[in-house]
C-alpha cells in the first residue's frame, strides 16, 4: 500500500513537471502533449460506448465537432457580424464563460448522442457501424454547407477569432509570469486539459463499477440475456450514447479554444477511425489501456515527423514525408495488433470470455 502511494505521488509530480520540461525544448512539444490529452478525453468517451456497452460507433467525431462549433459560436464575433438581431442584443458577441461552455457542450453533445442512438437501438455490429459512420459524415457535411442561405458555420472557411479560455481572471491565451518563471500559453492549457482528463477518469472509473456500468457490460456480453434479467436495454444504450458523446463535446469545446479556429476539415472520418483505433489498440474497456492507446497514437505521428524527414532524404526526396509517416504508423499498428491482439494493456476478461478454472 505504501509503495502504491509513492508511485501515485511520483506520477502526479511527473505530470505536473512534464510541460515545464517540454517547454524548454520548444512549444511544439507542449502542444503535442496538449493534443494528446484531448485525444485521451475523446478516447475515454468512446470507451463508454464501445468498451462498456459494446456499441461500435464510427461517427464519434461528430460530437467533437458539435462541441467545437458551439464554443466557436459562443466565443467569437461571428453571430454578431452575420445577424442584425443578434448584434442588437450582443454587439460584440457573447464571449461566454468557461463555466457555462463546458456543461452546455456536454449537454448539447449528449442530446446529439441520444439523437443518434434512438434510431439505432435494434442495430448491431456492422450495421450499427455503418449508420454511425453516416451520422458523422452528415454532421461534417452540414458544417461545411451551413453558410448559405443563412451563414451559421461560415462553411469550409471555418470560424476564427475564437476567444481563449479565461479562468478565474487568468487568460490562458497569454503567457503567465510566476516568481520570475515564464509559463507559456500552451503550458497553461496543458494543466486545464489535465484537470478535465483526471475528472473524466474518475467518472469512468466510478461508472465502471456502478450498477449502470455492470448493465452496460451485460449488454455487451449478451443483450438477450441482459434483457431477460430485467435490464432496460433501450435506456441503457441511450445513456451510453449520451454519456460518451458528452465527453466528445467537452473535448471539442476545449479544442476550439485552444486552436482559436475551427473548420470542417478537423472532423473527418479519419479522426473517428483514429479514435476507435486508440480504444482498440490500448485495450478496449480498460481505462489505463485506453489512455495508453490515446497517448501513443496521438503523439506517434508527431514524433515520426523526425524519422520521416531523414528517410525521405535517403531516397533523394522520391518519397513524400507525409505518406511515409502514415506508412510507419500503419506498420507500427499492425505489429502491435499481431503481438498483442487484445491491446497493449487489455482489460480483465468479463462474462462469457472469462476463463473458468477447472
Amino acid at each position: 500500500m505504501k509503495n502504491s502511494k509513492i508511485h501515485w505521488i511520483i506520477g502526479a509530480i511527473a505530470l505536473l513537471v512534464l510541460p515545464l520540461l517540454l517547454q524548454s525544448l520548444g512549444n511544439a512539444w507542449v502542444r503535442i502533449a496538449d493534443l494528446a490529452l484531448l485525444y485521451v478525453l475523446l478516447a475515454l468517451g468512446l470507451n463508454i460506448v464501445v468498451g462498456y456497452a459494446g456499441l461500435l460507433d464510427l461517427g464519434y467525431v461528430a460530437f467533437y465537432a458539435v462541441g467545437a462549433y458551439l464554443f466557436a459560436l459562443m466565443a467569437s464575433p461571428h453571430l454578431a457580424d452575420n445577424f442584425a438581431a443578434f448584434a442588437a442584443l450582443f454587439p460584440h458577441g457573447l464571449h461566454t464563460s468557461l463555466w457555462l461552455v463546458i456543461p452546455l457542450a456536454a449537454l448539447l453533445a449528449a442530446f446529439f448522442g441520444v439523437l443518434l442512438g434512438a434510431p439505432t437501438l435494434k442495430l448491431r455490429g456492422d450495421y450499427l457501424a455503418i449508420v454511425t459512420l453516416g451520422f458523422g459524415e452528415i454532421i461534417r457535411i452540414f458544417l461545411n454547407n451551413l453558410d448559405h442561405p443563412v451563414n451559421l458555420t461560415n462553411g469550409p472557411k471555418g470560424l476564427g477569432q475564437i476567444d481563449s479560455v479565461k479562468f478565474l481572471g487568468l487568460d490562458l491565451g497569454k503567457r503567465l509570469e510566476l516568481f520570475g518563471w515564464h509559463i507559456n500559453s500552451v503550458t497553461l492549457y496543458y494543466y486545464l486539459f489535465l484537470a478535465l482528463v483526471l475528472l473524466s477518469i474518475v467518472i469512468c472509473w466510478r461508472l465502471q463499477d456502478s450498477r449502470i456500468g455492470r448493465a452496460w457490460m451485460a449488454i455487451r456480453e449478451d443483450e438477450i440475456a441482459a434483457k431477460a434479467m430485467g435490464i432496460n436495454t433501450r435506456d441503457m444504450k441511450l445513456l451510453a450514447f449520451g454519456m460518451g458523446a458528452s465527453f466528445g463535446g467537452v473535448s471539442g469545446a476545449m479544442f476550439s479554444a485552444f486552436q482559436g479556429f475551427v473548420s470542417p476539415e478537423s472532423f473527418s472520418l479519419m479522426e473517428s477511425i483514429m479514435i476507435v483505433a486508440m480504444v482498440v489498440l490500448g485495450g478496449i474497456g480498460h481505462i489505463p489501456g485506453v489512455i495508453l492507446g490515446a497517448v501513443l497514437l496521438s503523439a506517434l505521428p508527431e514524433v515520426l515527423r523526425y524519422v520521416a524527414g531523414p528517410l525521405q532524404a535517403m531516397t533523394d526526396g522520391r518519397l513524400d514525408s507525409a505518406i511515409l509517416r502514415q506508412l510507419l504508423i500503419a506498420l507500427a499498428m499492425i505489429v502491435i495488433m499481431l503481438l498483442r491482439p487484445r491491446g497493449l494493456w487489455p482489460a480483465p476478461e468479463h462474462g462469457k470470455s472469462l476463463a473458468h478454472k477447472t
